[in-house]
């Protein structure tokens, strides 16, 4: 805890600095854009040094998680030069807008995954279960196969098939593939209310020997929700980064491009 509120004021300390350094600059008649380009840039390269270091882990290059705690500060230390360096929040010039737009994109991306990173551990712990992403596939083809076995069982001792003709006809749709992907990923019961809709419609046609089977087909719905709570925290924590990632290396060189102009046209 400490050692993260050290970062911060270090954060803090070092943008009010060169605030103050800037200003004095432009009273000199100085150029602070060029230091503060520099400044950023620099800042740029350490943020996106962290995703090497993650696929580096073998090296003593300090642990991931100091690099995980600098790299919140980092990317607003970032924002703030970032303005410092530009003198607004949006620029005029369309390349400008461009560049501005590559590097919000990419701050909000990073802030996206950091939360996500943070969150969405807790919620998988929090399931109950644990199930190997890519082995989600071969979980439902099971379940399926369970739900079937259930649904023979029911018919061979009851001589009716009416809980087949109710499973597939209620909910069949729901065991083929995972569900209510958004829902699963904002946390919401959109899954779990739907099964019980269903059941409850399902139970009202059964005999009292079918409701035991129903109570099984229930049972694997649940299973097959915590499935797809998996599946979509799971896909979410894989594929963020493929959207961080291609913005950060284009913004990284976008500002090179930007520094080979301003050195070959301007100074």
């Amino acid at each position: 805890m400490t050692r993260i509120l050290l970062t911060w004021i270090s954060t803090v300390l070092i943008l009010i600095l060169l605030v103050l350094w800037a200003h004095q600059a432009e009273l000199k008649l100085g150029f602070p854009t060029i230091v503060t380009g520099w400044f950023l840039f620099g800042i740029l390269v350490a943020l996106a040094l962290f995703n090497i270091r993650k696929k580096l882990s073998n090296l003593p290059l300090a642990n991931a998680s100091s690099w995980l705690a600098l790299h919140l500060p980092g990317g607003v230390l970032a924002v703030g030069v970032f303005w410092l360096h530009t003198g607004s929040h949006w620029p005029l010039g369309t390349y400008e807008k461009f560049l501005a737009f590559l590097f919000y994109a990419t701050v909000v991306t990073g802030v996206l995954g950091l939360v996500i990173q943070k969150l969405f551990p807790r919620r998988l712990t929090k399931s109950g279960a644990e199930y190997v992403f890519e082995r989600i596939p071969m979980e439902l083809v099971e379940i399926q196969k369970k739900a079937k076995d259930i649904l023979l069982a029911c018919a061979r001792e009851t001589k009716r098939d009416t809980l087949s003709t109710q499973f597939f006809e209620h909910l069949d749709w729901y065991f083929h593939r995972p569900r209510f992907f958004l829902n699963n990923i904002f946390g919401g019961q959109k899954g779990e209310i739907w099964v019980r809709q269903q059941c409850s419609t399902m139970e009202v046609a059964l005999n009292p020997q079918e409701r035991t089977y129903l109570q099984k087909i229930f049972a694997l719905a649940n299973n097959k929700r915590s499935i797809d709570i998996h599946f979509a925290l799971q896909t979410v924590l894989k594929t963020w980064i493929m959207l961080h990632l291609p913005l950060a290396v284009a913004l990284l060189t976008l500002v090179l491009w930007h520094l080979l102009v301003v050195y070959t046209y301007f100074l």
